[in-house]
């Protein structure tokens, strides 16, 4: 009998006595293989088994019965989803998601491609590295993965049916309080505070009750608007690049909500790493313009790509009477961009003050400049989600906010 036929938390070992058992003919017999669990993340296990002799590798991603930060209990059915999700981005965005080989509903893994030539978009960005297609690929994923996948598009009773496979409670339930609760209550003392900008917050986050309306409006929306499967988390470390290549990773927060989710989380973490060159490059200008104006000319082309794609989708392959009214493309596509611009504020308040923290902003050593990043990351959070309704329907918009925060900040004591 296997050992391998009840689930338990594998180690290295387990990692690559597995791929020997289950996956026997990806290495040469008698390959010298190696493990490295190389997973950064907060919820599974990532195992990378090479033969080194040969330059050939794999991933296993592994879900245990706990998340591996926190210790939380969480149902290992976010593995069955992360592997659906693949398998279904793969038939709609095939040049953005990595290949897979298995998945094995007992030891909750999935295997495949390394993308070993490829770096974690978020480390990347922090060496204020640059990827020229970058926006033409993000913005492809978004449209091709959400828009294909809501009721306009399929029939209402698959969407049903799809809805219905990929709840996620679970997963949602630590969205809804990562980052629609915790950085604007602080109820269970959770949120991690820069004492340097302790008043700030409390001004700005914590005592702003119109702000704290619309994040309940934004909340609402969140747990009740079933528009599309979106992939729920993401952001620039779920992302891995190189220079002409954009793959998407790490699906397993997937579940049938509003596509501005998606869109508003690429965008906030953009602006991370703009608030990043804004206060670490004051000795470099010529790398500091250089970097920042390519974040502000892709944040302009990812919104304004996916608003493009987005409108062609639904006007070329509307399958609902109704649905191909006239002007009813333009209108869905503004309230996914309304909902966009609300999201980019949330991810960038809950990154900055609770307990999720991003290396762009919570890894810069000088404490004056954190405070400072800091800053400008909620004031134009504040922005995106007060005037979400009157603007942000194009790129530009969302890159006048975080220059005016940034602006603003100057003339603030730290």
């Amino acid at each position: 009998m296997s050992r391998f036929s009840k689930h338990f938390k594998m180690n290295e070992q387990d990692a690559i006595e597995y791929i020997l058992e289950k996956v026997p003919d990806f290495f040469v017999p008698q390959a010298q293989l190696t493990c490295k669990e190389i997973g950064d993340g907060n919820i599974n296990y990532v195992f990378r088994i090479m033969d080194e002799k040969a330059g050939k590798s794999v991933i296993i991603k592994h879900a245990d019965i706990h998340a591996r930060s926190s210790g939380q209990l969480l149902s290992t059915d976010r593995s069955r989803i992360e592997y659906d999700i693949l398998m279904l981005e793969g038939k709609y965005a095939p040049e953005q998601v990595p290949k897979v080989y298995k998945y094995d509903p007992v030891m909750c893994c999935i295997v495949m491609e390394d993308l070993i030539s490829y770096k974690n978009m978020r480390y990347e960005l922090v060496e204020h590295k640059t990827f020229p297609t970058f926006a033409e690929d993000i913005s492809t994923f978004m449209a091709e993965t959400t828009l294909r996948t809501t009721d306009n598009i399929i029939t209402p009773l698959e969407k049903k049916r799809l809805q219905g496979l990929y709840i996620n409670p679970m997963l949602c339930a630590i969205t809804e309080r990562l980052v629609y609760t915790e950085p604007y209550t602080n109820h269970d003392g959770s949120n991690d505070h820069l004492p340097l900008n302790m008043t700030f917050y409390q001004k700005e986050l914590y005592d702003d009750l119109s702000l704290r309306l619309e994040v309940a409006k934004l909340k609402d929306a969140f747990k009740s608007k079933t528009q599309a499967l979106i992939h729920g988390d993401l952001h620039t470390g779920s992302i891995f690049v190189k220079p002409y290549s954009t793959k998407v990773l790490d699906p397993e927060f997937a579940f049938y909500g509003p596509i501005g989710y998606d869109v508003g989380n690429v965008i906030a973490n953009l602006f991370f790493a703009w608030a990043n060159a804004e206060v670490t490059l004051d000795d470099k200008p010529i790398e500091k313009k250089t970097f920042q104006k390519w974040i502000e000319d892709t944040v302009e082309s990812v919104i304004d790509l996916f608003k493009e794609k987005a409108l062609y989708i639904l006007k070329t392959e509307t399958t609902d009477p109704m649905a191909k009214t006239l002007g009813f493309a333009e209108w869905y596509v503004a309230d996914i961009l309304q909902d966009a611009a609300g999201v980019t504020g949330l991810e960038l308040n809950r990154r900055t003050i609770g307990r999720a923290k991003v290396i762009d902003v919570a890894g810069i050593a000088n404490v004056d400049q954190r405070a400072r990043a800091e800053r400008i990351c909620i004031l134009c959070a504040k922005e995106c989600i007060m005037n979400r309704m009157i603007r942000f329907q194009t790129g530009c918009d969302y890159v006048k906010a975080i220059q005016a925060a940034a602006y603003n900040v100057k003339f603030q004591n730290i």
